[in-house]
């Protein structure tokens, strides 16, 4: 008849194995879940995956770290990073504190300007640092002044520079060229239409030289005249409207320099 020790030592020793058939079973779970085996053979493509995915993320940070290091020469305005809670598509990692993102939606946040992916309780801990990337910019007009800017690597927006050059290489500054330019638009008008035009300003011309006693300065005149005489045929109201100041100045100009122009 065996011993009460033999007994407690065979009860011990199931309950070892049974331990182990349960961590084994624990094991083999774990490895279905991440769709990997153990032991010597070969890892399949899917270990290797997010190994993968985790070695780009840290090489993409380090590469925007260092980056950010060399614009860091040139003083520049910071810029805060615009997150937006975004679902990842497979596995990813923090950018900031390089930590898996876990979950099947909203695992982190995602900057729309420069594509930053971190945890959502790391985005408070992110530097402005942001450094806009045209991949995400999709717009110019109604866009963050800043953001525009740091995208485009520019001091300001490249269409103030375009609108501005365009215009200055038309609003004649030197006197006698903005004469000149008078002088060839005077000359596309019918001979009727010039001469009844020369006339009228030589006669507002003199009305000037009376201002003392009737008020009526070269301003006065261009504000009354200019919608009449200048105020092209069709057009809607709001344009009229939005052109009466250049009216008012064309005017003033065949006033002033009647005797020159005609």
């Amino acid at each position: 008849m065996p011993s009460r020790e033999s007994y407690e030592v065979h009860k011990e020793e199931k309950s070892l194995v049974q331990k182990a058939k349960r961590e084994a079973n624990q094991e083999d779970i774990l490895v279905a879940a991440l769709g990997m085996r153990m032991g010597p053979q070969k890892p399949p493509a899917t270990f290797w995956q997010p190994l993968k995915l985790f070695a780009y993320s840290q090489l993409t940070s380090l590469v925007r770290r260092a980056t950010l290091k060399e614009s860091d020469r040139t003083p520049k305005s910071e810029k805060v990073h615009n997150f937006k809670v975004h679902t990842f598509r497979g596995p990813h990692w923090c950018e900031h504190c390089a930590s898996f993102m876990w979950g099947l939606m909203a695992q982190g946040v995602k900057c729309a300007d420069c594509g930053l992916n971190v945890h959502k309780q790391c985005s408070s801990l992110v530097p402005n640092d942001c450094k806009p990337d045209l991949r995400h910019i999709r717009k110019v007009y109604s866009c963050d002044l800043t953001t525009l800017v740091k995208a485009y690597n520019t001091a300001r927006p490249m269409v103030v520079d375009m609108c501005i050059r365009e215009i200055e290489s038309r609003e004649l500054t030197h006197p006698e060229k903005k004469l000149e330019a008078f002088r060839e638009a005077l000359a596309l008008l019918p001979p009727s239409h010039c001469e009844t035009l020369k006339y009228l300003m030589a006669h507002l011309k003199r009305v000037t030289q009376n201002e003392k006693f009737n008020l009526m300065n070269v301003e006065n005149l261009g504000i009354i005249f200019g919608p009449t005489l200048m105020r092209a045929p069709n057009l809607d109201a709001i344009t009229a409207l939005n052109d009466i100041r250049y009216q008012r100045q064309v005017v003033e100009v065949l006033i002033k320099n009647e005797d020159i122009l005609f």
